[in-house]
């Protein structure tokens, strides 16, 4: 049975809306229990994520259409964490074709699907069935040894701060 997301974005392929995603996503995971520096490496790995479909999957057009939803993984789940799944209707390609540059190849971009694959704990790249795009789905454990800080805010009600 799948459980409905607890946020479930829908935007533009537009890069200007990169910087606001991030924002969320690190609060998000900050919220679900990440200590800051993995809040911000998971916030980094889905901006690499929604870059590479607005690059490769629209070649650059911002018309194009991502849907981006989170859910946090539970203990009951035997592991507790995040899990983001990232859609897109672009282009598809063979997922054994998505790979990294050679790292030893010194020149600006081409890194991120390295830095997703290094940052998160599971990465799984498909082809959406019977219809165009893509499916980006990451999870990341909490490490027992991490210890989350505040965000800054306290729950009220529906609103936070």
């Amino acid at each position: 049975m799948t459980t409905a997301p607890e946020i479930r974005l829908e935007l533009a392929s537009n890069p200007a809306y990169l910087c606001a995603v991030r924002e969320m996503v690190n609060l998000v995971s900050r919220r679900t229990g990440f200590p800051d520096a993995a809040a911000g490496k998971i916030a980094l790995a889905v901006d690499e994520a929604l870059a590479n479909v607005m690059n490769h999957g629209y070649n650059r057009r911002t018309d194009g259409r991502i849907v981006m939803e989170i859910r946090r993984v539970e203990k009951s789940a035997g592991l507790e964490g995040i899990r983001i799944v990232i859609e897109d209707e672009g282009k598809q390609v063979d997922p054994a074709t998505i790979k990294s540059r050679d790292l030893s190849d010194i020149r600006p971009g081409g890194l991120g699907v390295h830095i997703i694959r290094e940052v998160m704990d599971s990465v799984l790249y498909e082809k959406r069935e019977g219809r165009l795009g893509m499916r980006l789905t990451m999870m990341k454990k909490i490490n027992p040894g991490e210890v989350a800080s505040s965000c800054g805010c306290e729950p009220r009600g529906d609103t936070c701060g």
